[in-house]
């Protein structure tokens, strides 16, 4: 399937993957819902890793080609992403403390879609940070492996 040209890469995940499914509806090339899982939470966990180590090379591929990360009501490309705002969630990922949990996996086909949960508590850039955050990935299967398609970041400060 090819998206229509304006259309945003997450606007096709969302048609891709919003007409439901489970990961028992696997393809023949699949190793099985459990396997499957375990792949794509890998994934999640190794670009948050990458963030904490500051290994940008690293987070970078972990991100699909036609990538977008949505966060603080801005769209940004995975070029952008990678030129001007990959940097700023490094130094923070070094900085604050965080915990995340996996709260959901879910996966219909080639794509798939994880939902965690965070806290962060520390100080990053001379400001106090206590806050608690949601997170959606979804994921797409291609030829590397499982790839990040795209990234949605939502927090607000602590009660």
């Amino acid at each position: 399937m090819t998206m229509k040209a304006g259309v945003p890469a997450v606007a096709f995940w969302i048609v891709m993957l919003g007409g439901g499914g489970s990961a028992a509806a696997q393809p023949p090339h699949s190793n099985g819902p459990a396997a499957d899982s375990a792949a794509i939470v890998e994934i999640v966990g190794r670009f948050h890793a990458a963030l904490e180590h500051g290994d940008s090379a690293g987070a970078a591929t972990l991100l699909d080609q036609r990538a977008v990360i949505l966060e603080s009501g801005e769209l940004e490309t995975r070029t952008d992403y990678l030129r001007h705002h990959l940097a700023a969630d490094i130094a923070f990922a070094r900085t604050v403390r965080s915990t995340r949990q996996v709260r959901s996996v879910e996966q219909a086909g080639d794509g798939a879609w994880v939902i965690s949960t965070s806290r962060a508590t520390g100080t990053f850039a001379g400001r106090p940070v206590d806050s608690e955050g949601v997170e959606l990935m979804t994921l797409a299967r291609t030829a590397a492996g499982w790839r990040i398609a795209a990234i949605h970041w939502s927090s607000r400060r602590r009660r």
